[in-house]
């Protein structure tokens, strides 16, 4: 806790305070309408906001991020629920943070460099498209009960009129206010200044509009301690164990995108595999406290940077003004807007969008465009998990393709009249086809030397490349020497005799990336 706290001057932690009470607010409809995606009560959603918020905040690595309830987990349970039932999301939940600790503990949080820039572009657009059209549905007639209504025919039916014109005018006033306050003051973050006022309005003239109490009351009380009431079998996790895996994942993915985000935002650098072990702390308690479990949220996360938070006190604030919010303050709250709200996300919206990739058409490999817009696009339609993924597997691809081009050979005859092929470039799995190209052993003479100085041998595909080059040599009763080999190299070549000679010449200093058992068992 000693962090919470610290490297807090007053206004740093009113900056916290203030912007932790902001994104409470935006929290609260986004909390409830994820409950609906997944099909379970309003306050597992909001308790699922309360708890991820408040552990993720003092247990996790990135200091003003923001977790709760989420649309992508919301979607991954949908089956879950309706086939088993509650508590068996309750259990997955518990089993997921489980996961998520444990990639934690393994350090596997690191492996998030691995994902390219393009696709970080594509994750963060595709998640701004993600964030506007969820907002599409304020849009949508509901009932009492918070459902969205429909006709006859079973179609969507959308607000018209007076009422239309009203909700778009108050997000018009509310998008002014968050971009224009803050050039006049930053005493009050603008966000918390827009949500004031909207409301304000809304009251003192007594426009109709919809309030965040017609989608749902959240008046509840503290959340109460629940092993999920579930049979503790084999065919129980047989059950559960996929779904908390793939919940897992997707929660790891997306938080960890956000703390790079946040990153960039702020200029500093967060710990994934702490942040990996937060999350898993943050779900596991949920799961055993009645909520729907979460990750890190990029709309409140840049909410609450854009307010001023920065410090771990911001999330904690967050968090625990929600829970008030569901305590007393639940009259109150549900008298806001949901217009204003609505104009907070679109502002999130263009906040979080990179525009700047729209300059960089042209100005790129197409290849990086491509995956930047099939991640966005796959993000959109599908989930974010599969879209990073892909993402990150066609830029590998992509990658192994355009390196696989890279090796060529200087080749010349030294003072014995023996031909001398000095290799430039990685050997791999994808160059192993131009390195076959490259020789000749019907045409070359009795005496050839394959110099591998400048190239790395990076892979088992190389190695197995070489050792098809020497049997090529050897059916045409030629000799073959190969020097500047890395000692994996050579002891993992399996072909030998007379006419294939090894020699070792100044050794070049890396290592081949292969089984450390293989090798050591070969020596």
């Amino acid at each position: 806790m000693f962090d919470l706290i610290s490297r807090h001057s007053p206004q740093n932690a009113k900056n916290d305070i203030l912007s932790g009470l902001t994104v409470a607010l935006a929290l609260v409809p986004e909390a409830v309408a994820f409950a609906f995606v997944a099909h379970v009560a309003p306050l597992v959603g909001l308790y699922a906001a309360f708890i991820m918020g408040l552990l993720a905040a003092v247990v996790g690595g990135r200091p003003g991020m923001i977790s709760g309830a989420t649309g992508a987990i919301a979607v991954v349970v949908v089956s879950l629920v309706v086939e088993h039932g509650v508590e068996y999301l309750f259990a997955a939940v518990v089993l997921m943070g489980a996961i998520q600790i444990l990639f934690g503990v393994l350090k596997l949080g690191k492996f998030i460099r691995l994902v390219p820039h393009p696709v970080f572009l594509g994750f963060v657009n595709g998640l701004a498209l993600v964030i506007f059209i969820a907002q599409l549905e304020q849009f949508k007639l509901r009932g009492p009960d918070g459902q969205i209504l429909t006709d006859a025919a079973g179609h969507t039916q959308w607000i018209t009129g007076q009422p239309l014109v009203i909700m778009l005018a108050l997000i018009a006033l509310t998008m002014f206010i968050i971009e224009y306050l803050p050039r006049l003051t930053k005493v009050i973050p603008s966000t918390l200044a827009a949500i004031i006022t909207g409301t304000l309005i809304t009251l003192g003239f007594g426009l109709e509009t919809s309030t965040v109490g017609d989608m749902a009351s959240i008046q509840g009380n503290l959340p109460s301690f629940h092993i999920p009431d579930i049979p503790f079998d084999l065919a129980t996790l047989k059950i559960v164990f996929p779904y908390a895996l793939i919940m897992a994942l997707v929660g790891l993915i997306e938080s960890l995108l956000t703390l790079n985000l946040v990153d960039e935002l702020t200029e500093t650098r967060g710990q994934p595999n702490r942040e990996c072990i937060g999350q898993g702390v943050a779900n596991t308690t949920t799961g055993l406290f009645g909520g729907m479990g979460g990750c890190a949220m990029v709309g409140q996360s840049i909410i609450n940077i854009k307010s001023g938070g920065r410090g771990r006190l911001s999330g904690v604030s967050a968090a625990l003004f929600l829970l008030s919010f569901i305590l007393v303050g639940s009259s109150l709250i549900e008298r806001i807007p949901i217009a204003v709200l609505v104009g907070v996300m679109f502002m999130v919206v263009i906040g979080t969008f990179e525009w700047c990739s729209f300059r960089l058409i042209g100005k790129i490999p197409p290849s990086d465009t491509l995956i930047g817009i099939s991640v966005a696009i796959i993000t959109v339609f599908h989930d974010l998990a599969t879209a990073v993924i892909i993402g990150v597997i066609l830029s590998a691809l992509v990658f192994a393709w355009q390196h696989a081009k890279h090796i060529n050979a200087s080749v010349s005859t030294n003072r014995m009249g023996g031909k001398v092929y000095e290799l430039n470039g990685p050997l791999f799995f994808a160059s192993v086809h131009h390195f076959q190209e490259i020789f000749d052993p019907k045409n070359d003479p009795d005496d050839v030397v394959v110099d591998f100085k400048n190239a790395r041998v990076a892979d088992h595909s190389a190695i197995e490349a070489i050792d098809k080059l020497a049997e090529r040599y050897l059916k045409e009763h030629k000799r073959l020497h190969l020097k500047h080999l890395a000692p994996e190299c050579r002891q993992l070549l399996k072909t030998a005799g007379d006419l294939v000679e090894v020699n070792v010449v100044e050794d070049p200093n890396y290592h081949l990336a292969v089984d450390r058992k293989d090798f050591e068992e070969k020596v």
